[in-house]
């Protein structure tokens, strides 16, 4: 029988938490089921706040990491409903935990959601922290999907990059037959994450569904080279951030001096940066590349990847759905191999991508 593995991931932009029931007994993962539990709008909150510096922070993570656990456990419990599943037949659940800071140059990162409360509330291995083995070894600890990446989606014969846009965007530049050749992997920049708090402060939605505002007027291209200015885009790979840099503050910050500018307007140039970073990003490091795939929640944007198709004309430009994995799951997904790559004592980083120093296994393993 096939070993059977859970992914959880709940990403930048605290959307929800996804799980994935994924067996491994092929070239491709097949999904088994998926389920999505929205946070409850009071922990999202607390969530939000622990990201940012406050008072009592001690206190506070204390009180949100097992409840995030509690959600993760509760998450897990309906996706083996949906499978007809039972917690004896699944290996090991691969946590990523909910990232509260992520500061690379300092050697720090810090994903909650205690495991233990997992493995036991679920009666199943969970392996959990991925991040920090890979940060000790002298990595940024992130992005660790293109490694994912680069065992599912490798073509023989064709240069390609995979595009994950959820709250950051991140690129995995894969040459063919990429077992044998260094892969490059980095954060680009913003994916959803301002786009959708612009929505939540103009129009009270948690995002742009299929990139409605955004279409809605042209983008500004002062205002474009403004946000371009910030010096993050012009750091050389490896890379990563996250929310301590990207943030309403930092927003707010680059919209002085722009007031005249439309809700719309301002929102069609924030979705257009995430376009031209991605662009950018393959254009420096992979100018061979011929076929672009685009996975997370950014895959249902149309309006972006309208703008995608515009800043990479050259390129054919599509989905993961297009190589058999959903887009919507890939994370998720990338997390359950990544908790197998541990279970079978295999290494679940790229050096090449987070800077490390060499191969390392990934994670701790909590028993059920």
């Amino acid at each position: 029988m096939s070993e059977i593995y859970v992914g959880l991931m709940s990403g930048t932009s605290l959307d929800a938490m996804d799980a994935a029931a994924v067996r491994f007994d092929g070239p491709l993962p097949v999904l088994l089921a998926t389920h999505t539990t929205e946070w409850p709008s009071e922990l999202k909150g607390k969530i939000q706040q622990l990201c940012q510096s406050g008072n009592d922070e001690i206190r506070r993570l204390a009180e949100v990491d097992p409840a995030i656990a509690r959600v993760s456990a509760q998450t897990v419990k309906s996706l083996l409903v949906k499978a007809g599943l039972t917690a004896e037949q699944v290996t090991a659940i691969g946590s990523h935990g909910q990232t509260i800071r992520h500061i690379p140059e300092l050697g720090y990162t810090l994903q909650i959601g205690d495991p233990n409360i997992l493995a036991e509330q679920t009666g199943i291995t969970v392996v959990a922290d991925f991040r920090r083995r890979d940060m000790a070894a002298g990595g940024q600890g992130a992005p660790l999907v293109p490694a994912f990446h680069r065992a599912v989606f490798t073509s023989e014969t064709a240069h390609r990059v995979v595009v994950n846009i959820g709250g950051i965007s991140n690129v995995s530049i894969l040459p063919p037959g990429s077992e044998q050749s260094p892969v490059t992997g980095f954060d680009t920049g913003p994916g959803n994450l301002l786009m959708d708090y612009w929505c939540q402060q103009q129009w009270n939605t948690p995002y742009d569904k299929d990139g409605f505002h955004a279409s809605q007027e042209p983008h500004d291209p002062i205002l474009l080279e403004t946000l371009l200015s910030e010096p993050f885009f012009r750091l050389p790979a490896p890379k990563s951030t996250g929310r301590e840099l990207f943030n309403p503050a930092w927003l707010s910050s680059m919209l002085e001096g722009f007031s005249g500018l439309s809700p719309t307007t301002i929102q069609a140039t924030l979705c257009r940066l995430t376009a031209r970073c991605v662009a950018d990003a393959i254009k420096q490091h992979g100018p061979e590349t011929g076929e672009v795939f685009v996975c997370g929640g950014g895959a249902n944007n149309k309006t972006l990847m309208t703008m995608l198709r515009k800043e990479m004309p050259n390129k054919r430009l599509g989905s993961t759905s297009d190589l058999g994995v959903d887009p919507q799951w890939v994370e998720a997904i990338a997390f359950a191999w990544l908790a197998q790559q541990n279970i079978l004592n295999l290494p679940g980083n790229l050096p090449d991508v987070t800077g490390a120093s060499g191969l390392r296994v990934l994670g701790g393993v909590y028993p059920a």
